[in-house]
């Protein structure tokens, strides 16, 4: 969160007394905000006064094109940057979030989200969205299908496909913020932190840009619908359309968490005859290389009788050690398998390696108690089962 310049970082601590003056005194106000807020009812003049009070908290609300906004669209899709998005255009235009991780409560209602009592399914939220929006009194849907929120400064995480099955007309709404000294947004960062961060800065700028309603295509799926706003605001924001999920981002933290309690890095940890040592024809050679040959022996450790350029080819385009192995294993990459003298440099294979490779290279004896299959399978059962035999042989060696 904090600045790694040295003059910011000076500058931060010459400001942190006026900046926890600010936090007590906007606290109270804050309070006072949120009264007003609840007691007026939805109109222009509420909207007007709440946006001036929010001033005082620094918040500045910026829009730019707000002649686009579509009053007759019933969907907005915006990128998430913080947790107080849908706060912050919802002081623009009348609009509803639907509150879809936390546990519904007084503390749902006064974030200002809104409260379906849908519990199950997603396809149950789908059809709960679609009978809000078929009576033209409610509020417009504002959306975020990133599902979780990012800095907004290097790309955008893949947009699920549900919010694009409500409605066949949506309108993106790219979303900018700004903020002096510390940065926008945290990863896994409480909703009170970040609010109590908002009220320590001198200010916080929202910049929201309306962009032209979108409307699906004749026979398009919501996947490629979905993949084509995303495209279009990734273009507005200048920042890389992904294909990163939000559980990517949650799996992410995860290993952070975990490797943070560790009491040494794992390298470290290991004696130095069993570090994996880096070729001295890789000196000088760009470190995304090196990452990739480093993964690519983890690929060969696990599938010894694969040649090493097919792997390093794959891991090129998936980027991924995982995917990489589940590509060689459901024969998605042809490959010609190598003899044993050409890997003798390597570690000789496990009885759970041999297995895994059983499904491409009918020569490698398998202690087993089943035959190897040798060709494909006719059946589905028997084609099922060789799948799950080669998945419970890459399970056992990943154990060990």
């Amino acid at each position: 969160r904090f600045p790694t310049d040295g003059f910011l970082l000076l500058a931060l601590l010459l400001y942190a007394p006026v900046g926890l003056c600010l936090l007590i005194l906007r606290l109270f106000i804050g309070v006072h905000v949120f009264l007003v807020s609840c007691a007026l009812p939805d109109s222009v003049l509420r909207r007007f006064i709440v946006r001036v009070m929010c001033s005082v908290l620094g918040l500045f609300v910026r829009q730019s094109d707000p002649r686009l906004r579509d009053a007759s669209v019933r969907v907005y899709i915006a990128n998430h940057v913080t947790q107080f998005d849908h706060n912050v255009i919802n002081l623009l235009t009348s609009c509803n979030t639907p509150a879809l991780n936390g546990a519904p409560g007084f503390i749902c209602w006064s974030r200002g989200f809104m409260e379906l009592g849908v519990t199950g399914s997603r396809a149950e939220l789908v059809d709960s969205l679609k009978v809000y929006s078929s009576h033209r009194g409610n509020p417009p849907l504002l959306l975020f299908p990133e599902e979780a929120a990012t800095n907004g400064r290097a790309g955008l995480l893949r947009f699920s496909s549900w919010p694009f099955s409500i409605l066949d007309v949506v309108q993106p709404v790219a979303l900018q913020v700004q903020r002096p000294l510390i940065t926008v947004s945290v990863a896994d960062s409480s909703w009170i932190t970040e609010l109590l961060w908002t009220f320590f800065v001198p200010f916080t700028v929202y910049q929201v840009r309306w962009m032209p309603s979108v409307p699906r295509r004749a026979e398009e799926l919501s996947e490629d619908f979905a993949l084509r706003v995303q495209e279009l605001l990734a273009m507005e924001l200048g920042v890389v359309s992904t294909r990163l999920t939000a559980a990517d981002k949650t799996e992410h933290m995860k290993r952070l968490r975990h490797t943070s309690h560790l009491p040494f890095s794992p390298a470290s940890s290991q004696p130095l005859a069993a570090r994996p040592r880096t070729p001295s024809s890789l000196a000088g050679v760009a470190p995304e290389d090196v990452r990739i040959t480093a993964m690519a022996q983890r690929v060969k450790e696990v599938l010894p009788h694969v040649p090493l350029e097919v792997i390093r080819i794959d891991l090129a385009q998936t980027n991924c050690v995982d995917t990489t192995i589940a590509n060689l294993l459901e024969g998605r990459v042809p490959f010609f398998p190598e003899s044993k003298e050409a890997g003798t440099d390597l570690p000789a294979p496990s009885t759970s390696q041999a297995a895994a490779a059983s499904g491409f290279q009918g020569s490698i004896a398998v202690p087993s108690s089943k035959p190897a299959t040798k060709q494909f399978a006719k059946s589905p059962v028997e084609r099922h089962l060789s799948l799950q035999e080669r998945k419970r042989a890459l399970y056992d060696y990943a154990r060990r």
